[in-house]
């Protein structure tokens, strides 16, 4: 795979603060162990969300959507195979990560990146980025989970399973980086009505996930 698609990249983003406000892209990682500093990235899941601030609406836009598994050298302990369901084979015949990575890259372009506990996915990301192609994503990121909090400040739950039991959402296989990616865009869209109230641009929203730190400061 040609990496010209590493200058066009960095040629998109400019002085890094073309940001996309129309397109957001949701993603949720594989990996073969919880620690993002030295765990391996095994797959990339992630589905665009397409916002019109004129009409303060949020669609899932499944047909813009990735998912990739990174080859490995050797697969990840039993244990792990048995959460997130990616087997030895599927590991090991996976895409190579310079590719892999290039094409998220390519697929993330310059839109916001969002995840549940956002900060484990963009250190695993980043960390092989860095790795692989000698640079990381400059595209802001947001923890969902922040924007839950502060919208819904009575609801007492930190974890992903926490808000799903409360919104009623329903994931179709859990630790299954697409599907919890899906289950991520749900959760999003219910507490966007209470987003869209406050918020007329993407700075507005970054403002608001921001208030979630004074409220731990607070509480």
């Amino acid at each position: 795979m040609s990496l010209g698609w590493l200058a066009r990249w960095h040629a998109l983003w400019g002085a890094r603060h073309n940001v996309n406000e129309q397109r957001w892209v949701m993603l949720d990682v594989e990996t073969s162990g919880l620690n993002a500093r030295q765990d391996r990235l095994l797959a990339i899941a992630a589905i665009a969300l397409h916002v019109d601030w004129s009409k303060k609406t949020l669609r899932v836009a499944l047909a813009d959507s990735f998912e990739v598994v990174l080859r490995q050298e050797s697969g990840s302990s039993k244990d792990n195979i048995l959460l997130h369901g990616i087997g030895v084979h599927a590991q090991r015949s996976g895409m190579l990560p310079t590719q892999a990575l290039g094409a998220f890259a390519e697929f993330a372009g310059n839109s916001p990146l969002l995840a549940f506990h956002a900060a484990f996915d963009q250190t695993v990301i980043n960390r092989h980025m860095r790795q692989v192609l000698g640079t990381r994503l400059p595209n802001p990121w947001l923890d969902i989970d922040h924007l839950c909090a502060v919208t819904f400040d009575s609801v007492r739950a930190r974890a992903l399973d926490d808000w799903m039991k409360h919104f009623g959402i329903e994931c179709a296989v859990r630790h299954q980086a697409a599907a919890d990616t899906l289950a991520e865009c749900e959760l999003l869209q219910r507490i966007w009505p209470k987003v869209a109230a406050q918020c007329n641009q993407w700075r507005d929203v970054q403002r608001l996930a921001a208030g979630h730190r004074w409220m731990a400061r607070s509480g």
